[in-house]
């Protein structure tokens, strides 16, 4: 099994606390809300929410893959950390075994936030992921997190 591994950052200008709750604590409801072409639905199939949980993603109409399972890992609400794996689903691509992500939002010295992104991708064998599908990953989470800061600063009483 190989490891592949990418690191991004993305600052917004709300606060850690609201951003967390918006993009990971209601993210099950609101990302369906504001980007339904992208998910078209998050139910859980086994759990409460916490680390264990077993959520099934079902993609929009604009999505290349249908839907994947992830997995809950950890959850801190104080250190607005959270961190989860790809289990089960089309967008392993047949080639991965898994693909795990830890999100860490911090504050920035504006006030804001700025959201810090690791992604581990879990090959198969020696099966090989392209630099253009490990960018295309990072444009979909960095444009997932923009709509989340532009419905908030739409809706100042959101979450």
């Amino acid at each position: 099994m190989g490891v592949i591994s990418y690191d991004i950052e993305i600052t917004s200008s709300i606060p850690p606390a609201k951003m967390f709750k918006a993009f990971v604590l209601d993210a099950d409801t609101l990302i369906p809300k504001i980007l339904p072409q992208a998910i078209k639905s998050v139910e859980i199939l086994e759990g409460d929410g916490g680390p264990g949980t077993i959520k099934l993603v079902t993609f929009g109409e604009g999505s290349q893959y249908k839907s994947v399972k992830h997995k809950v890992d950890g959850i801190d609400k104080e250190t607005f950390t959270y961190s989860y794996s790809i289990i089960e689903g089309d967008a392993l691509m047949g080639v991965l075994e898994s693909i795990s992500y830890e999100i860490k939002i911090e504050a920035s010295a504006d006030g804001g936030s700025i959201c810090k992104n690791s992604s581990i991708y879990h090959t198969k064998g020696d099966a090989q992921i392209t630099e253009e599908q490990i960018k295309s990953g990072k444009e979909k989470a960095s444009g997932m997190f923009k709509a989340v800061e532009a419905y908030l600063l739409a809706n100042p009483d959101a979450c």
